[in-house]
C-alpha cells in the first residue's frame, strides 16, 4: 500500500478561468475603443428612436445618434479588420467581432472575452 501522494499546497494550484495576463496590445486598445463607441453610439440612437416613435416629441436623437452611430460602425468594422490581421485572429474569433456590431450593445461583451482570451495581446 502506497501512502498519500506529494501535497498541494493551495497557492499551487491554479483553478481560474483561463484569463490572459498579456499586456493588450496598442491595437488592442483601439479595438476596445471603437467597440464601446459602437456600443453607445447605439444606445444613444435606441434612446433617440425610444423619444422619436414613443412620446413622438422629437427626432433630433435619430438624426444625431444616427450618423453618430454609422460612423462608429464603419469604424469598428474597420478597426476589427485590422485588428484581426494585427493580432492574426482566427476565422471564428473574426466573424464573432463583425457580427458582434448588428445586434445592439453586443460589442462590450465581445471585446471582454477578446480581452479575457488574449486575443488583444500582440502574438
Amino acid at each position: 500500500m502506497s501512502g498519500p501522494g506529494p501535497r498541494v499546497r493551495p497557492s499551487q494550484i491554479d483553478d481560474s478561468p483561463t484569463i490572459s495576463r498579456a499586456p493588450v496590445s496598442a491595437v488592442g486598445r483601439l479595438y476596445a475603443v471603437a467597440a464601446f463607441v459602437e456600443a453607445a453610439t447605439w444606445a444613444g440612437l435606441l434612446v433617440g428612436m425610444y423619444v422619436k416613435y414613443v412620446p413622438k416629441t422629437t427626432e433630433v436623437g435619430v438624426q444625431v445618434f444616427g450618423m453618430l452611430h454609422g460612423i462608429a460602425f464603419i469604424s469598428y468594422v474597420v478597426v476589427t479588420v485590422v485588428a484581426a490581421i494585427a493580432l492574426r485572429w482566427r476565422w471564428d474569433a473574426i466573424v464573432l467581432a463583425l457580427f458582434a456590431a448588428i445586434p445592439p450593445l453586443v460589442t462590450i461583451p465581445v471585446e471582454m472575452w477578446m480581452r479575457r482570451s488574449g486575443r488583444l495581446a500582440r502574438r
